[in-house]
Formats: structure tokens, sequence, C-alpha cells
């Protein structure tokens, strides 16, 4: 049974695993078609990618990062599938905590979280829009510009606050604590990540972009999270 807007609305449990199951797939093919996409625009319009990292934790923290989004998400599917829309009995070792809420307001919250997801996937189309043919997984190219329009002008990395977010609505759509210690890898990676990637080292170092990412920075000091990170 699950309660919106006042009406009680019967759930059978297998139904909202269901739901996690298609909203986890979608935003997975999501994300990877449209990186796919702009990967491909960038290249043909941006030039190859001409430096990168060069440290050892510098060339190892973007895999780190995305195998650590990609490995929950994708074990929940296969499992919970395999499982006929059941979590099985090690998955649902790692829920988050069922005593204090009743079974209808954890329904509620998962397709609230599910529902949400299909918000964010919509914010990371209007981010990679405004990206175009600037992404890359983490170097600088040939023909680079400062992005600054859309949610470039709220923080300096939208995606990488798209994927945190990801993550918290992962764990009330699988009601699982995995997804928060993932949540807590990725912001340590990315807290690695940014300054190789962005402000400190790479952009810096390009002439033709210093000075206006610096002014970008003054600007817009938020990272990741505006007021916070």
């Amino acid at each position: 049974m699950c309660s919106i807007a006042g009406l009680t609305i019967p759930v059978p449990p297998q139904a909202v695993e269901v739901l996690a199951v298609l909203t986890t797939l979608r935003s997975l093919q999501y994300g990877i078609s449209r990186t796919r996409a702009n990967a491909l625009i960038a290249k043909a319009e941006s030039g190859a990618i001409r430096t990168s990292p060069t440290t050892f934790i510098g060339k190892a923290v973007t895999p780190i990062y995305a195998l650590t989004f990609v490995i929950p998400s994708v074990t929940y599917v296969l499992c919970v599938t395999g499982d006929l829309f059941t979590q099985p009995a090690w998955m649902q070792r790692m829920s988050l905590p069922n005593d204090y809420l009743q079974r209808e307001t954890k329904v509620a919250l998962r397709i609230a979280a599910c529902a949400s997801t299909f918000v964010l996937i919509g914010f990371m189309g209007r981010v990679f829009t405004h990206l175009g043919n600037q992404w890359h997984p983490a170097g600088r190219r040939e023909k680079s510009r400062v992005v600054q329009t859309g949610p470039y002008a709220v923080v300096r990395h939208p995606l990488y606050m798209n994927m945190l977010i990801q993550h918290a609505l992962f764990a009330v759509m699988f009601w699982s604590y995995a997804p928060l210690v993932c949540l807590g890898i990725v912001a340590g990676a990315f807290t690695v990540k940014i300054p190789i990637e962005a402000s400190e080292a790479l952009i810096m170092e390009d002439a033709a972009v210093a000075a206006e990412y610096r002014a970008y920075m003054q600007r817009v000091p938020a990272r990741v999270i505006p007021f916070l990170w």
C-alpha cells in the first residue's frame, strides 16, 4: 500500500523493485549515450585532448569514481532482476532502517526517489547541452574554452553535483546503505580530481583561457555544491 495525496493505493512489493530497476537502467543508458555523443562532438569540433593528468593518482581517480558509480547500480539491476524483482538476502542486510517507517512511507519515498531521478536526468541533459564540444574525462582539448552558461553559471562542475545527488537517490531507490558508501568514495575522488583537472592545474596552464577561467572562478566560487563546496 502507498498513500499519495491522501489516497491509499495498493503497491505490490515487486512493483517498487521493477520501477527502481527501470529507473536505474534509464539513468545509466542516458548517461552513457550522452557522454558518447558529446565525446564525438568534442573530438570533431574541439580537437583531441592535448593535456592529461600525469601522476598515478591523477590517472586513477577518473576510473575509480566511474566504477564506483556503475558497479552498485549494475549489481542492483542484475541481482534484483535475477531474483524475480526481489532483493536477495545479502542485499537486504544492507538495507536502510525499516523500524522507524511504515511500509507505506518507505514505498512512497522510493517512488519519489525514482521520480526525482527522471528530473535529474533532465538536468543532466541540460548540462551536456551547455557543455557541448568541451566535454572531456580529464584534460584540455586543442580548442578549449570556458563554459559559463546554464548550470555552469551556478557551479563549476555540475555533472559532479549530478552524480552525487544520483548516489543519494540510489540509496533511497534501492533502500540500501551501499550507494551512500559509494557517495563518500566519489566525493573523495572529486576532492582529488577537481584540483588536478580543473582550476589549479590543467586549465590554468592554458594561456588562452587561464585569465578567463580565473575570473570565472571568482564569479562562481562553488565547485560542486552551491554555498558548500
